[in-house]
């Protein structure tokens, strides 16, 4: 370990490398509700992509796994660091590089936050639109998981608004792919390839995203539902309105019960009316105007109203942002309630009320308890399952994620494989595409050393 220490220190420099008794257990685990907590041996923090490249050919000439980190904030285990293994941390690559205001772009280092870029950006009257709901995520963390969020059904994933990356393969190579330009059919497309891979692939050392306009006006309606059967049937007929909203989210009542109490916002809804509703839809919208606002909302509350809603009415704007707020915080909610695992399968929007009635089917054949909430405007679901005998809930979550498979969805929309889901993955996964993303790692990382037992064994 000296000997290491001593080289990573030539590397880094001596105040950039961490290890024994001074590393924090922050560093051995994520937020991943299944994940077993790790320490490294040591942790070290980079500040450019040069150093990043010496330290993966040290680390390939020793066979030393090296596990990428960005806050720490992921929910599937990606960022556990393995026995023996180095963390990268790129807590001091946090710069914003450039805000090409005439390309509406952004160039910068993996370890900015998305609070950092998008107070940045706001003073050009621009935004980085990717919300995973937790603005303390970095931008390098957010392309290694294809970060989602609630904001995906109007401005989509990370994967729409990376446009280039530069990126350190394990060899030490620093390699550059797309660039300022929205399109590119000149060879394979890197990029793309690397976003979603988990640290699997490259380590990402600079990112160049796509900013949106900044809109100016807002609006949060919430729309009350007997089933949550009907409050799914009537996304798809809001949608094709051309409303557009900026979110689409579902929120059943337990858990909606859950996130009120614990943020202690209210919604004004009658005791009665409360009794009677099973699921709410929450919807924002957005436009240049109030006027445009405005008429968007009448517009989707005739077309709720139309599918069954009980009541439709537009939420103050600070309970709005209040709710939105404690929506985004759910997994922080169902952590406290003491759930045993978080879900985020997809499924095509139009299969969400089949999907969700397999898995109420599913909770009673297993007698458990799983609540949910999710992004009803791209079919994500997010169910929080309270089992805490682990062979039962392994068996629960096979079922759930063979469900959603069956549907054509995947079992992770938005936080990723990792290592918690890599058991379900391997055996739900088509194995001639597991083979093939196995000679893709191969080729990138040929030694084997970048985040291994990540997606797969």
């Amino acid at each position: 370990m000296t000997d290491i220490a001593s080289s990573l220190a030539d590397i880094v420099g001596r105040d950039s490398v961490v290890a024994g008794d001074a590393l924090s257990d922050d560093y051995a685990h994520d937020e991943a509700l299944g994940g077993v907590p790790c320490r490294p041996l040591a942790v070290v923090r980079p500040t450019s992509s040069d150093q990043v490249a010496r330290l993966l050919r040290f680390a390939t000439e020793l066979r030393i796994p090296i596990t990428a980190r960005g806050a720490g904030t992921g929910l599937s285990g990606a960022c556990v660091p393995r026995p023996g293994g180095l963390v990268v941390s790129f807590e001091r690559m946090n710069h914003i590089l450039e805000i090409d205001t005439e390309n509406h772009t952004a160039t910068v280092e993996p370890g900015v936050t998305l609070d950092a870029l998008n107070a940045a950006v706001a003073q050009a009257g621009l935004l980085y639109p990717v919300h995973p709901g937790e603005n303390s995520a970095t931008l390098g963390g957010n392309v290694a998981t294809n970060a989602g969020g609630m904001r995906a059904v109007k401005y989509g994933v990370t994967r729409h608004h990376v446009l280039g990356l530069e990126v350190v393969l394990a060899t030490g190579e620093v390699m550059r792919s797309g660039g300022k330009f929205v399109k590119t059919s000149s060879g394979y497309d890197l990029t793309q390839l690397i976003i979603g891979s988990e640290g699997t692939l490259a380590l990402v050392t600079e990112v160049v995203v796509k900013l949106v306009p900044l809109l100016p006006a807002r609006a949060t309606v919430l729309a009350l539902f007997r089933t949550l059967d009907e409050a799914a049937r009537a996304v798809p007929a809001l949608l094709v309105t051309g409303v557009g909203p900026l979110m689409v989210e579902y929120i059943d009542r337990i858990t909606m019960g859950i996130v009120t109490a614990q943020s202690g916002v209210e919604l004004g809804v009658s005791t009665a009316a409360k009794a009677e509703t099973e699921a709410y839809l929450l919807i924002e919208v957005e436009g240049r105007s109030e006027a445009r606002v405005d008429e968007d909302v009448e517009a989707a509350g005739g077309v709720l109203v139309e599918h069954g809603a009980i009541d439709v009415f537009v939420l103050p704007s600070t309970a709005a942002r209040q709710l939105i707020e404690a929506r985004e915080k759910s997994f922080w909610a169902a952590k406290r309630a003491h759930a045993t695992e978080v879900v985020d399968v997809v499924v095509p929007r139009a299969a969400l009320p089949r999907y969700m009635e397999q898995v109420r089917a599913i909770a009673a054949r297993h007698a458990a308890f799983i609540p949910g909430c999710g992004h009803a405007g791209d079919g994500n679901v997010h169910l929080a399952v309270f089992e805490p005998d682990e062979r039962k809930r392994d068996a629960l979550l096979g079922d759930l994620f063979a469900a959603g498979q069956a549907l054509g969805g995947v079992i992770s929309a938005e936080h990723g494989i990792g290592t918690v889901k890599k058991k379900h993955f391997m055996a739900h996964e088509d194995a001639a595409k597991l083979a093939l993303m196995r000679r893709i790692k191969l080729a990138f990382d040929p030694a084997g050393i970048l985040n291994p037992g990540t997606i797969f064994d």
